[in-house]
C-alpha cells in the first residue's frame, strides 16, 4: 500500500487533504467563520497537508493513521446518535 501511494502522490495528496478537512471540522471547528477566515485556514491547512504529504512519501503511514482516526469518530459519531435515539425511545415510553 505504501508503495501505490508513493506512486501516486497527487492522490495520496487528496486523501490526506480529505482526512485532514473532516477532523478539523469534526473536532476543531469552532463554528461559521467570516468567508476569508474560512479561505485563509483552508490555504493554510492545504500548505499543512504537503508537509505530511513529504512524510507519507518517505514511507511513514500518515494516511493509515488518520484513516484510523476517521474511523473512530465515525464510530463515535453513530454511539452517540444510537444514545440519543436510545434515550428518546425510553422518554416516550415513560410518559
Amino acid at each position: 500500500m505504501q508503495q501505490w501511494f508513493h506512486d501516486h502522490p497527487l492522490m495520496a495528496y487528496v486523501l490526506i487533504l480529505g482526512f485532514t478537512i473532516y477532523i478539523f471540522n469534526a473536532v476543531f471547528r469552532p463554528g461559521r467563520l467570516p468567508i476569508l477566515k474560512e479561505i485563509l485556514v483552508y490555504l493554510m491547512m492545504a500548505v499543512g497537508c504537503l508537509v505530511l504529504l513529504v512524510l507519507q512519501l518517505d514511507k511513514l503511514p500518515i494516511i493509515q493513521c488518520m484513516g484510523v482516526a476517521v474511523i473512530m469518530m465515525i464510530m463515535l459519531r453513530l454511539r452517540q446518535l444510537y444514545d440519543k435515539i436510545r434515550s428518546r425511545r425510553s422518554a416516550d415510553n415513560g410518559q
